[in-house]
């Protein structure tokens, strides 16, 4: 039986419970519903379906998909601090028949256009070298790599839940919002000289060109004048018009015209069309005192980031690029090897192959395909390199790893290299919703840890990471940073994967600007927002990008 004092106790221990579950229901009654990710389902329901109404890849309306690959997709460029009146409209390449012949070797088929008001892709390799001999103290080149138009305003439309625009630069994300430096819009063409070579990668050579006299070039009529334009043939766009089969680029190609302004063949890094080793931007700026940074959310050594700084015959032979990144002997500089990068930051860590010698020649190591264990050794600080090194580590978070090291190489005047990634060779992806939870496209969906998550930095960490050790260079900088994983959304037909990204990538241009306005001005700045390619996004109905309950008012500029 109970003493008095101990049914008092009882009481009080079952009124302070009731409190706290009313204090519990209240507070869950002001909070807003979980709301359904719409998009998700959406995007499920249309590859489930095959066929859809309001988005598809490819040139078939009928079909969600027929198409995973690239396309000549004309893609947009957004400047702050440089001009892009001095290579657009009247003085477009694409207006010259001697500029054109130049430009690929010869006037290709269908390709010059009186009324361009695109440029090509190569000027903004000029832009970068006008900005540095203007007195730019920094140049920072920012590619969404794979971001057309399209995937822009999409991402646009998400975001803003409404359709913010139907043509134009746009607005709705802080890189078209942003005015600073005088910010201007255009695109570009991206079409490389040609296709891809067989290569030897052991002899860094390539054989005579095997396309049958197919080359790069870009058709307005076709095409579209404007990249909201609807195509005359989609077809061409994926390279299936048969009589003018102007040849799509690859993430090489188009990423060594934005850093040595040189067409080349597709899968080259930095190789000119004759076999010759192309100067880039950041070979130059180099040579002059500045620092010169690469961040990405992919492999250190894809395409992208390769061609900031490396060369070689193939863009498949990963370990000899991650070696000139890091200024280490290559098959491509077998006895002086480059200077190497001040700051490499990207994905890749985690990985394993016990054989890629097909593809990466005979001195593959076994074990990671990116970057070996003895290549990390030999530029570890901690071994007598030249690098604070940061990689992930189990039961850490990656951005306080990647910050300390960042502390201690900004403090010290060292370089500084930092290695995460999950499963696959990337960062986790981030889907629409800001969540790391990505759904299935064309192939399975990942799944993530808490660890993965907590244990890799974000590209907007990574990139201020960079710009930390990058700006204690007094002379200055060149710096790209990459959102890789647009590129693989898209060719996944992941629309939700696509749009994160993209929202990934935008908030590293948050941080870039934030440097700029706190750290520098944009008489010594300038940036470049821009991707390497197109796909083949088609959106009927933008309005299936807003959730059901939200209103569809079209807003003009």
């Amino acid at each position: 039986m109970f003493t008095p004092m101990t049914r008092a106790f009882v009481f009080l221990i079952f009124s302070f419970s009731m409190c706290l579950l009313s204090l519990e229901s209240r507070l869950s009654a002001q909070q807003p519903p979980t709301k359904p990710d719409f998009l998700r389902q959406l995007h499920l329901q249309a590859l489930e379906s095959k066929q859809t109404d309001w988005i598809h890849w490819g040139d078939r309306p009928d079909r969600f998909s027929n198409w995973t690959n690239h396309s000549n997709r004309l893609i947009p460029v957004y400047c702050f601090g440089v001009q892009l009146s001095e290579v657009s409209g009247a003085n477009s390449v694409y207006r010259s028949g001697e500029g054109l012949k130049k430009l690929y070797g010869q006037t290709p088929l269908e390709t010059l256009n009186p009324n361009a008001e695109y440029f090509d892709q190569t000027n903004l390799f000029h832009l970068q070298q006008q900005a540095f001999a203007a007195g730019k103290k920094h140049v920072i080149l920012m590619v969404f790599d794979g971001m057309d138009w399209q995937t822009t305003q999409a991402a646009a439309v998400y975001k803003n839940q409404k359709i913010v625009y139907t043509e134009g630069r746009g607005t709705g994300l802080s890189f078209l919002d942003y005015r600073g430096g005088d910010s201007q819009f255009g695109f570009c063409v991206t079409s490389p000289h040609h296709d891809s070579h067989d290569v030897d990668v052991d002899s860094q050579t390539i054989s005579p060109d095997q396309t049958g006299g197919r080359t790069g070039g870009y058709s307005a009529e076709f095409g579209g004048a404007t990249p909201w334009s609807q195509p005359g043939d989609p077809s061409y766009l994926m390279g299936q018009r048969k009589n003018i089969p102007h040849i799509v680029a690859d993430s090489a190609a188009t990423a060594t015209s934005l850093t040595t302004g040189h067409k080349t063949y597709n899968a080259s890094i930095n190789i000119g069309i004759d076999g010759s080793q192309l100067e880039t931007i950041a070979h130059q700026q180099q040579q002059k005192g500045f620092a010169i940074g690469v961040v990405t959310s992919v492999p250190i050594c894809h395409a992208t980031p390769a061609c900031a700084y490396a060369h070689n015959v193939s863009r498949n032979d990963y370990q000899d690029i991650s070696r000139d990144l890091l200024g280490l002997k290559s098959a491509s500089h077998r006895t002086q090897p480059l200077e190497g990068v001040d700051v490499l930051i990207g994905a890749g860590w985690g990985e394993n192959n016990a054989d890629d010698r097909k593809k990466q020649g005979n001195n593959y190591e076994p074990g990671n395909p990116h970057l070996t264990e003895s290549d990390l050794k030999k530029i570890d600080v901690e071994s007598g390199g030249r690098y604070v090194v940061a990689t992930r580590t189990a039961k850490q978070n990656g951005a306080e790893v990647l910050q300390r090291a960042a502390d201690r190489a900004a403090e010290n005047g060292q370089r500084l290299f930092g290695f995460f990634g999950v499963d696959g060779g990337h960062l986790p992806y981030q889907t629409a919703d800001g969540d790391f939870n990505p759904t299935r496209g064309m192939s399975k969906g990942e799944r993530y840890t808490e660890n993965d998550i907590s244990e890799n930095p974000t590209l907007a960490q990574m990139t201020s990471a960079a710009l930390q050790v990058l700006e204690k260079n007094e002379t200055g900088f060149w710096l790209m940073v990459e959102a890789g994983d647009v590129d693989w959304a898209n060719h996944n037909n992941n629309i939700d994967d696509a749009i994160g990204a993209v929202l990934s990538g935008e908030a590293a241009f948050d941080v870039v600007i934030e440097w700029v306005e706190e750290n520098s001005n944009w008489d010594e700045t300038a940036v470049i927002v821009t991707a390497d390619h197109g796909h083949m996004l088609v959106i009927k109905d933008l309005s299936k990008l807003i959730a059901p309950e939200e209103s569809q008012e079209v807003v003009t500029e």
